[in-house]
């Protein structure tokens, strides 16, 4: 029994998908031993990177996933191995709850002139 193409796809809300990238995270960490602190460091280091033109936003954005972390804004500033093991994993849950969010934007969006 094979199974068919469209009968593959199952429509997913935001927090089942948020579930799921927690989900495959922590498996990842115990199959793998998926350590993704130094592609979480190169983030925040390009997110704080003053050379790129778009700097401000990046800083506001990078803000936005540490207050979504609940992470105080005073540690806003600190480099991810500063962080506390609960910080790092509400860090990374934050990001998870935006990556999936943002796939559920609409395709085509425009700006006005």
């Amino acid at each position: 029994m094979a199974i068919e193409g469209d009968s593959m796809l199952v429509e997913l809300t935001a927090g089942q998908r948020v579930a799921a990238l927690n989900h495959v995270a922590l498996l990842r960490a115990q199959l793998m031993g998926g350590n993704c602190e130094n592609d979480v460091a190169r983030f925040i280091a390009e997110m704080r990177d003053v050379t790129d033109s778009n700097y401000q936003d990046n800083k506001r954005a990078l803000s936005a996933i540490f207050f979504l972390a609940n992470i105080g804004k005073d540690r806003h500033s600190a480099d991810f191995t500063d962080l506390t093991t609960d910080e790092r994993n509400a860090l990374i849950r934050a990001m998870n709850h935006l990556k999936a969010v943002v796939s559920l934007f609409p395709k085509r969006m425009t700006l006005s002139n």
